[in-house]
């Protein structure tokens, strides 16, 4: 199938997938802790009775069940040698349930290793697993793809393109969120969609986690932003225990009702996740029948976004200031670090201009004496990792920028492209495969432009040549190219009448280099201000500055309020208070040691620690009015989705940092007094993510953590608890076929008559169900769990 036939099929009316497999195979007799892909292939009958039922009911395409089938998961049971086989036979077995009628989709999900930095896994890594597993499934003739329960943007970047490097064949891409409406990672559902549909995306959504009425929110609120047709796969509720099974109470009739309602909010492809059953495909197929297919409202915006957060570029809108201070021209301190290797100042530079203001961060790297490649790559994982601004991309090397786009979790913006051939013919291409946006630089081979008209004439013809390789004029911001008014007294009114041609003649927007203007005058801060604010006037959108100069950034926003922008009032109230705020509280800073566990500065921790050694703190004030107060932060910060997962590892890995180097000079063992923990994820689930997690913040709260791993048995945790004398048990699971396994070990527990307190947690795991099971507890994050266990420990003896 051709991507240009999917879009067709989808307009036509909503398309319909099929349901659950991994529940409706276990109430057909699949064990937990076993491979799923094994015994698919060891029970084809079951698979083929399954999927014809999907098709009996309505399903227009059928998900292969090669869902976790790439190279790490299938490692994982001893059977990666095996891996073309599974994927190929597990297609082959839906080809002959389709029967050519319906049609088959490869299945893909995540390895469950986390990507550097958080974790050890380069991005170019995961990509070759993604491209060998989608080269097993084109092979095997599959007619599109759907990567599905995903958690991680950056890893759906991966797999899409893996799968775009393989073949053009239509992708859709899946995540799935929390309560609160975003992943484990922190991404929204709007960042998702401006992300991977500008990607190359065929369509894009959520499935898994909630029942269909949670979410509706998130469909209507993602189809204000969507070009590409929206997908969601609701499980049938949320899990509950039933004498001692898994159960899903949402009726097939239920189901459908509310997903009348989803398709009338946006969703335009829709199917069941786990739960469902082919009675809710049937259900669903009747109810949305004579339904017309959603409409997508979001071809006309203009969407820059990182990992966390989208900004939209709007002609009349309040203006943007991309932040220029990480550039090592002219930057001595910076370049010294650049060549040590060293990236401190880069973060310090980051974190500050977004808290002065700028919601955009410019990186370049351009300097001699180091690897420009490299340096750029390691600066945008340090930048995207510490600030939530979207970044814009600055260097004139071709090979540079391709690397820096490959990596970056978000949408970007290229700065910059000329009409200039190296730069027109090696960077627009990029500009399409990655989904960025660019700033057109109206320069030619011939230098800077004579006049307006030849300025003008050079900004079509590149508007022109992106166009033709299939960029959207919505993707463009044209640079005003501003001059010095101390070279050219007419550079002002030159920029000026760029900025109004382009709003009112082009429709587009404009950004511009604002220290140019002043270059060479005495007082360039009063200058820099009132050219801004007059440009503002005549349609300016964005500009490139430095957010720390106060008298510029005041300037901004009282101009979007006087300009009457939307939101501007409250802005500027905002960063007035805060301005006043900073200036009352300036001698009540937190010490170096606080901030950089705040902050997750694990390259100069140990250096803060040991000069407040040097000044007499004795180790037991350190972690007990530095280190403890700052962790406890960022668990504040975490729960108040001010921090995500990214920042909670990185403080949380600065913190174990701190602890190993200061715990040697304590006087006592505060691990032992505060009591021993074991953890493990259950046996049938091998995701450790959350588990992890938990086990690294226990620690660093001074816990004798004894970690299992994962696909642990009841009995072997239970024994293991007994051998340490733990005083609890945490237990994690993320997928619905393993929950019962907990009920296993609280039974255990019991039976056996130990004072332990067992406490759960995990993606679909709920509070009530925690109850139901008889947990003494449940939490839904690693900050939490520390207070749980905490409290628990009250009670044990």
């Amino acid at each position: 199938m051709t991507r240009e036939e999917f879009q067709k099929l989808v307009k036509k009316e909503p398309l319909i997938l099929d349901g659950a497999t991994g529940t409706n195979l276990q109430a057909a007799g699949m064990p937990t802790g076993i491979c799923p892909e094994l015994w698919m292939l060891e029970h084809p009958d079951v698979v083929r009775h399954l999927q014809k039922q999907y098709v009996k009911a309505g399903s227009k395409i059928l998900l292969a069940p090669t869902f976790a089938s790439n190279r790490i998961k299938l490692e994982e049971y001893g059977l990666g040698h095996r891996r073309k086989e599974i994927n190929q036979r597990l297609v082959l077995l839906s080809k002959e349930a389709a029967k050519g009628g319906v049609l088959v989709a490869g299945s893909m999900t995540m390895t469950g290793l986390q990507l550097y930095p958080m974790g050890k896994m380069r991005f170019e890594e995961l990509v070759s697993i993604y491209r060998e597993q989608a080269e097993f499934l084109n092979e095997a003739g599959v007619d599109l793809f759907v990567v599905e329960t995903m958690m991680s943007l950056q890893e759906c970047r991966a797999a899409l393109l893996a799968i775009r490097e393989v073949c053009d064949l239509p992708v859709m891409v899946s995540l799935t969120y929390h309560g609160e409406g975003r992943t484990l990672y922190g991404t929204d559902p709007v960042t998702s969609v401006v992300v991977l549909q500008s990607l190359g995306a065929d369509a894009v959504g959520l499935n898994c986690s909630t029942g269909p009425k949670d979410m509706l929110q998130s469909v209507s609120v993602m189809a204000e932003y969507a070009t590409v047709p929206l997908l969601v796969k609701p499980n049938a509720g949320l899990p509950e225990v039933e004498d001692g099974k898994t159960v899903y109470r949402t009726t097939p009739e239920e189901f459908a009702a509310v997903c009348r309602q989803l398709v009338e909010a946006g969703a335009g492809i829709l199917g069941g996740c786990c739960g469902t059953t082919p009675a809710h495909i049937k259900a669903l197929t009747e109810a949305v029948a004579k339904m017309d297919p959603p409409k997508l409202l979001g071809g006309k915006r203009r969407m820059l976004s990182s990992e966390r957060k989208s900004i939209e570029i709007t002609l009349g809108g309040r203006l943007l200031i991309i932040g220029e201070c990480i550039n090592p021209t002219g930057k001595k301190q910076l370049q010294a670090e650049l060549k040590e290797g060293r990236l401190d100042l880069v973060r310090k530079m980051a974190v500050d201009q977004e808290e002065q203001g700028a919601e955009i961060l410019d990186i370049n790297m351009g300097m001699d004496g180091i690897d420009e490649v490299a340096m750029m790559q390691e600066a945008i994982y340090e930048v995207a990792s510490s600030v939530d601004c979207p970044l814009c991309i600055d260097s004139s090397h071709v090979e540079v920028m391709e690397a820096a786009l490959r990596i970056y979790p978000g949408r970007a913006l290229v700065n910059s492209v000329s009409l200039e051939r190296e730069k027109i013919e090696g960077l627009l291409p990029l500009v399409k495969k990655y989904g960025a946006m660019f700033i057109l630089l109206p320069l030619s081979e011939a230098g800077l432009p004579k006049d307006s008209q030849e300025k003008h004439e050079i900004i079509h013809r590149i508007m022109e040549k992106a166009v033709s390789l299939g960029i959207t004029e919505e993707d463009i911001i044209v640079d005003g190219l501003v001059a010095t008014i101390g070279a050219d007294p007419k550079a002002a009114l030159e920029s000026f009448h760029t900025f109004t041609y382009c709003k009112n003649e082009m429709k587009l927007p404009t950004v511009c280099g604002l220290s140019n203007i002043s270059f060479g005058l005495p007082e360039r801060s009063c200058v820099n201000a009132v050219f801004l604010t007059m440009a503002m006037e005549r349609g300016l959108t964005m500009a490139i500055a430095n957010p720390s100069q106060e008298l510029l950034m005041n300037a901004v926003c009282a101009s979007n309020m006087l300009l009457n922008k939307k939101g501007s009032d409250m802005s500027y109230i905002q960063r007035m208070n805060v301005l006043t705020e900073n200036r009352v509280i300036t001698n009540l800073v937190e010490s170096k040691v606080y901030q950089g566990v705040l902050n997750g500065n694990q390259a100069n921790i140990l250096a803060e620690i040991e000069e407040l050694l040097s000044e007499g703190s004795l180790p037991e004030v350190i972690v007990e009015e530095h280190l403890i107060p700052a962790i406890n932060r960022v668990g504040e910060l975490f729960e108040e989705q001010r921090y995500f997962l990214p920042q909670l590892i990185a403080s949380a890995n600065t913190m174990k940092k701190a602890m190993e180097y200061v715990e040697p000079l304590l006087q006592q063992n505060h691990s032992e007094q505060k009591g021993r923990i074991v953890v493990a994820t259950v046996e049938g689930d091998i995701h450790d993510i959350g588990k992890n997690l938990v086990v690294l913040m226990l620690k660093n709260y001074g816990y004798h953590v004894i970690d299992l791993g994962k696909d642990v048995s009841a009995r072997n945790i239970v024994e293991a608890a007994k051998e340490g004398n733990a005083k609890v048990i945490g237990l994690s699971a993320l997928m619905t076929t393993t929950m019962m396994r907990m009920k296993e070990v609280v039974n255990l527990v019991k039976e056996e008559r130990l004072d332990v307190k067992v406490v759960i947690g995990g993606a679909a795991i709920t509070e009530s169900f925690a109850k139901e099971i008889g947990a003494d507890g449940y939490s839904r994050d690693a900050a939490g769990c520390v207070r749980l266990v905490e409290d628990l420990l009250k009670f044990v003896k």
